[in-house]
């Protein structure tokens, strides 16, 4: 099997896997989709399929690439990204299903095609200077993407900044977490890395629908989830149930996070 069919193949199982982990709260699961009301399960398998093409694409650009500039490497791919998004809104009928995974997604399957062995130092790389050029002149702009509007709100920089900086939540945090307590379930391992993830990073999604004080409380959810034996343990089930009602009840969402969950199956796969 050629390279980029591989890693576009782990790419695709990596959406799969997390649309199945259940419950997710404040995300779309098998079981509910209370706060998105605009997709299911069924969205996200269309839309995971409609990109497995683009993977490749991705994928292949890091093995082509010969040049001594990465940030070049980005370049090539932004393009493959726009196409895939096209795709992607096609399959779901224009509902926003995987934007942010898309992003991430192409940046470690180009720098994993690049180089298997030192995947988080060339998507640093490739990534340089990546918020400043991107957040600059702002004020200019007439239309500004949620991340913009959370950037200028709050300073938060937001998936891109997460990127810039190597991805530290999932190389440093969830990766290590995962690989650590993967076993006979690997439904409550990826449910337990989930909760590693939430605690540990700055979800704009759920600034987005909420504010600063909305983040606080879901990440202390998941942090006390953690902290009594994880999702698993009869404690942590309860957690997890108030956790899902806080979500529902105040409509959050936590996109970002489950983002960040797919490039970690992702990685542990390859």
């Amino acid at each position: 099997m050629e390279l980029s069919t591989q890693l576009a193949n782990n790419a695709l199982k990596a959406l799969l896997y997390e649309v199945d982990v259940q419950p997710k709260p404040g995300l779309v699961d098998p079981v509910d989709h209370s706060t998105h009301l605009d997709m299911d399960v069924f969205t996200f398998i269309d839309s995971a399929v409609s990109l497995r093409p683009y993977f490749e694409q991705f994928a292949q650009a890091g093995i082509d690439f010969d040049g001594e500039d990465l940030t070049d490497l980005f370049k090539v791919i932004r393009p493959i990204g726009v196409e895939a998004e096209k795709a992607m809104f096609k399959a779901t009928f224009d509902v926003n299903t995987h934007k942010g995974a898309i992003f991430s997604l192409g940046i470690l399957l180009a720098a994993t095609g690049y180089d298997r062995e030192h995947v988080r130092e060339v998507s640093m790389k490739m990534l340089k200077g990546l918020t400043e050029n991107d957040f600059k002149d702002l004020d200019k702009k007439k239309k500004l993407t949620n991340g913009e509007k959370m950037y200028l709100k709050y300073g938060i920089t937001g998936i891109r900044g997460e990127a810039e900086s190597g991805y530290p939540v999932v190389f440093e945090k969830a990766l290590p977490f995962l690989k650590e307590h993967f076993g006979n379930s690997f439904g409550h391992a990826l449910l337990d890395t989930l909760m590693v993830i939430i605690s540990n990073s700055y979800d704009s999604n759920v600034v987005k629908r909420g504010n600063l004080d909305s983040l606080k409380n879901i990440q202390a959810y998941a942090l006390s989830i953690l902290n009594v034996g994880g999702c698993s343990s009869s404690d942590g089930q309860e957690l997890l149930d108030d956790m899902n009602s806080y979500c529902n009840e105040n409509n959050l969402s936590l996109g970002g996070s489950a983002d960040l969950l797919i490039i970690t199956i992702y990685l542990f796969l390859i």
